[in-house]
Parts: structure tokens; sequence; C-alpha cells
């Protein structure tokens, strides 16, 4: 069941032992299929345009989202507060669990 009124559902990627993938990993296509998967099927194009891997998905700030994508406004909104704020706290944790 997708949820596109505000992308708030979490993608579905494959999972590692009961984990999701470390986003830092992923290439350009992970990227692009998990914001399709996310409902933002029209939106996901602008990460592959980008050319956005995990890592730099990873370093994104919210302007980037909102200006550098040349997506509306709202869809980036719900993109960055709801996907790639958590993607990126996330990773934090996991990192600092391993530390």
């Amino acid at each position: 069941m997708e949820n596109k009124t505000n992308g708030s559902l979490e993608a579905r990627l494959v999972v590692e032992n009961g984990q999701m993938p470390d986003p830092a990993d992923w290439a350009v296509t992970d990227v692009v299929n998990y914001f399709k998967a996310a409902g933002f099927e029209e939106q996901a194009t602008a990460f592959g345009n980008q050319e956005i891997d995990g890592k730099s998905l990873l370093l994104m700030t919210r302007n980037d989202v909102l200006t550098g994508l040349s997506i509306k406004l709202g869809p980036a909104l719900k993109i960055y507060e709801y996907h790639v704020k958590p993607l990126q706290t996330q990773h934090l944790k996991s990192n600092a669990n391993v530390s």
C-alpha cells in the first residue's frame, strides 16, 4: 500500500540482517528506486538526473532538496522531512553504534 498523499511510506529495499542497507552504499539507481517505491515516481528521476548516490544523498541539506533538484516545493518538503532527514539520522546512529 503506497501513501502518495504525504510520502511518509517507508520505501521497501532489500533487507540485510533485519535492517535496511546503509544508504552510504547505495548507487544512483538504488536512490532512484527508493524514491519510486516511496511514491515519488516523478521526483525520483531528478535524483537520477543529478547523479545522486547514497553518499551524496546523506550529504544533502534541506536547501539542496528544495532548490537543487528542480522539483515542486510540496514533494520536495516531504522528500526531505520524511526520507532524506530520517535516512541521515539512521546512518549517523548506525555508525555511532559501530565505533
